[in-house]
């Protein structure tokens, strides 16, 4: 088989695997399988990759690198990693280069795709897919220029770091005249994949069920939840791909986020209906509920007399990371579920980078064995939003006070 072939078969998998490679939607041991193909995808020969850096770069490879490791960190679909030392420096970096041909064939599989889910919409499943194949299209289309990549990274960390004293996350700092539309060159990050996680506690002689493990784990699903509220709510501009290979581990729990090929700026108009709609989760308030699916043009045709309680849970199932008690793995489709009585007729492209990041988001708490709600950690960051909107005039007292804390502390 050649390696063109192998790399599009692997292409149409790491697709499955990224879509339903969570373990609230398949069993843990399918989950594991499917996350090892993120980052294990056909390497590009080495001699290849040499040639592809010299001509995007311009300059020979012996004079750009002291070090440069022949294996990969990683393959994905698009790209490849390797870690490197460029010359008259100290400090490792990260070499990012896409693979040779690689964009005829994923625009071909996402156009296979968008027929598939059209098929499918005329069967049982009644939901917009379409639509979301559509916006699928677009944001990995988007992939292919790390250009582009690279000022998302940029204005990405530019706001958490400026929007906290310590930001949540670790965001790469770019070698900036290093960044072409096939190679990105930015610091290297040392840390644990994370769904190495529980081997690496293991590894240090601690208790997985025990306190330290548990307090580690909270720390980190903190660290992403802040990040993720912070940059979909709060700015509108947010990374829209936290799959477990785009996630490490580093000392002391801190959480480092990487790959911004995929990122998405939300209208302003949808970024309120949203914290409109963390509201109504948080809350558990059906009307205000329904009220932001319209606001969202999120359009449902309810086949039950309680159309406002199941839109509800339905939202729920759609946006928050929370499962019902006693679920440990999502049925969608299944019979009874809000999705089947309530059928989503029509479904905004925009807003489903949105669904899938908090899909991912639930992914990873599912599998640090932690049940937690976005929602609910997103209320308070949603009612600043809505009252700086002029959309929310009573203020949670609690809110109150964090944010005179926070003027306190600009003030010294």
């Amino acid at each position: 088989m050649s390696l063109l072939l192998t790399r599009y078969i692997t292409c149409v998998l790491i697709l499955v695997a990224q879509i339903i490679g969570k373990p609230d939607l398949a069993p843990a041991a399918w989950v594991r399988r499917l996350v090892t193909l993120c980052d294990q995808a056909p390497a590009t020969p080495y001699d290849v990759i040499k040639v592809e850096l010299e001509k995007e770069l311009g300059q020979s490879f012996d004079e750009l690198f002291e070090r440069f490791d022949a294996n990969p960190l990683g393959s994905a679909s698009i790209a490849q990693v390797h870690k490197a030392r460029l010359k008259g420096d100290r400090k490792d970096v990260v070499v990012k280069v896409q693979h040779p041909g690689v964009q005829d064939l994923m625009m071909t599989d996402i156009r296979n795709l968008q027929a598939f889910a059209l098929f499918m919409q005329k069967t049982d499943i009644k939901f917009d897919l379409f639509s979301i194949t559509k916006e699928m299209e677009k944001q990995i289309g988007y992939e292919f220029n790390f250009l582009r990549e690279a000022d998302a990274m940029g204005k990405i960390r530019q706001f958490l770091y400026e929007k906290n004293k310590t930001s949540p996350v670790i965001v790469p700092r770019l070698e900036r005249n290093l960044v072409t539309r096939k190679v990105l060159v930015m610091e290297f990050i040392d840390g644990i994949p994370i769904m190495k996680l529980g081997d690496e506690i293991a590894k240090r002689g601690i208790n997985p069920g025990g306190k330290v493990a548990a307090a580690a784990k909270q720390n980190i699903l903190k660290s992403l939840t802040l990040a993720y509220g912070q940059m979909i709510l709060k700015s509108g501009f947010f990374h829209a791909d936290p799959h477990p290979g785009n996630i490490l581990i580093c000392q002391g729990s801190k959480v480092a986020l990487l790959d911004y090929g995929q990122v998405k700026d939300l209208p302003n108009e949808l970024r309120l209906a949203y914290a409109n709609l963390v509201l109504a989760m948080a809350d558990n308030n059906p009307s205000r509920a329904m009220e932001s699916f319209r606001e969202l043009g999120i359009i449902t045709l309810s086949k039950t007399d309680d159309g406002e309680k199941e839109l509800l849970k339905l939202a729920a199932n759609m946006f928050d990371t929370k499962l019902p008690p006693g679920v440990t793995v999502l049925q969608p489709f299944s019979d009874d579920s809000s999705l089947k009585k309530l059928s989503v007729q029509a479904f905004p492209e925009e807003l489903f980078s949105v669904l899938r990041t908090v899909h991912l988001l639930r992914g990873l708490s599912v599998g640090l064995g932690i049940n937690y709600s976005c929602a609910e950690q997103w209320r308070h960051i949603a009612e600043e939003v809505l009252h700086d909107a002029g959309r929310l005039t009573v203020i949670n007292p609690k809110m109150r006070q964090r944010r005179g804390l926070r003027r306190l502390f600009r003030r010294q």
